[in-house]
């Protein structure tokens, strides 16, 4: 006999991981993530090959869940676009690059963490 998954148990939101955005459960692959490709054109299967570890199901799981939760989740990433524009013209686009420079010479992790919270805060909103 085959197994059986309920769908909701695809989906979870854990104040820890991502913010306490909705994620394809047991991954840190948020459903806005999946909705930002789903809207620039691809389809499951394309946005399955990408990630390698999702099934589809997961992913259309995700879809799912955008779908039903649409204005939430697109006002969320309009959020995460102006946010991202305001860090840019705050810094410029060099002063971005330098900040992700630094992010992967980084050796040592307390330093690492906080350079990487530099470059969060203003991409997801944390």
């Amino acid at each position: 006999m085959a197994t059986v998954t309920e769908i909701g148990s695809l989906i979870s939101r854990r104040p820890d991981i991502r913010g306490g955005r909705p994620c394809i459960a047991g991954t840190g692959v948020s459903i806005r993530r999946i909705a930002q490709w789903h809207n620039m054109g691809l389809v499951a299967e394309e946005i399955v090959r990408k990630l390698g570890h999702l099934s589809l199901a997961q992913v259309h799981a995700a879809l799912a869940h955008y779908h039903a939760n649409q204005p939430e989740i697109d006002a969320d990433l309009e959020a995460e676009a102006r946010d991202a524009e305001a860090l840019e013209r705050r810094l410029g686009t060099e002063g971005l690059g330098l900040l992700a420079g630094s992010l992967a010479v980084a050796s040592d992790p307390v330093e690492a963490a906080r350079i990487k919270g530099h470059l969060t805060r203003g991409f997801y909103g944390i």
